[in-house]
């Protein structure tokens, strides 16, 4: 007896394959970046080290600032992946919001302590080393939140499109994964600042 797909099915699978896939170039890229961070803070070790030497500053109280604002969306969009898996999209939609505000507001409050910085007299460009990485290590995790807010509009677009429940539970699991990586990155760089100043 020969079983025959139905066509559904085939087209099922085929979503399920591509979204592996998709899942796995996105961890690649998390391992990638990881990688790139721990280069960052080792050269920062190494150049220490070398010179006797931190970057010398207390940083600005705005990174303690920022550092809760990331953690209260991570929070956002643990309770918006929750609700998606529930097919509560209004609660969805509030949550996706959240966590899209306070990701801006992490971006704003970056460049305040930019600003903060500059004005104690700590520049880009400095005879240490160290406090150039300050600004490189905070700014490389910015442009990282702005990849990140790419993915949680994708999930809004989502929620807003009414899209099959398979492909709005696979939006909200990638921006998830980012979103939650880009999140504990930021602690460590800020904790690794803190504790090596």
């Amino acid at each position: 007896m020969v079983h025959t797909l139905k066509p559904e099915d085939v087209a099922q699978d085929r979503l399920a394959t591509s979204f592996k896939a998709k899942k796995f170039v996105l961890w690649l890229f998390v391992v990638s970046s990881t990688i790139m961070f721990g280069g960052f803070t080792s050269y920062y070790i190494v150049f220490a080290a070398s010179k006797g030497k931190g970057h010398g500053l207390v940083l600005p109280d705005v990174f303690m600032y920022s550092t809760a604002v990331l953690v209260l969306s991570s929070i956002c969009l643990f309770f918006a992946a929750k609700a998606v898996r529930q097919q509560n999209i209004q609660t969805q939609k509030i949550f996706l919001w959240s966590t899209l505000a306070l990701g801006i507001a992490f971006g704003y409050l970056q460049v305040d302590a930019w600003s903060a910085l500059y004005q104690s007299g700590a520049t880009l460009v400095n005879n240490n080393a160290a406090i150039s990485t300050i600004y490189i290590v905070s700014g490389m995790h910015l442009l990282h939140i702005f990849a990140g807010l790419c993915f949680i509009l994708n999930s809004l677009w989502g929620a807003y499109s009414k899209i099959p429940k398979e492909n709005a539970v696979y939006r909200i699991e990638i921006a998830s994964i980012f979103w939650h990586f880009i999140d504990i990155l930021w602690i460590y760089l800020y904790v690794f600042l803190l504790l090596n100043s």
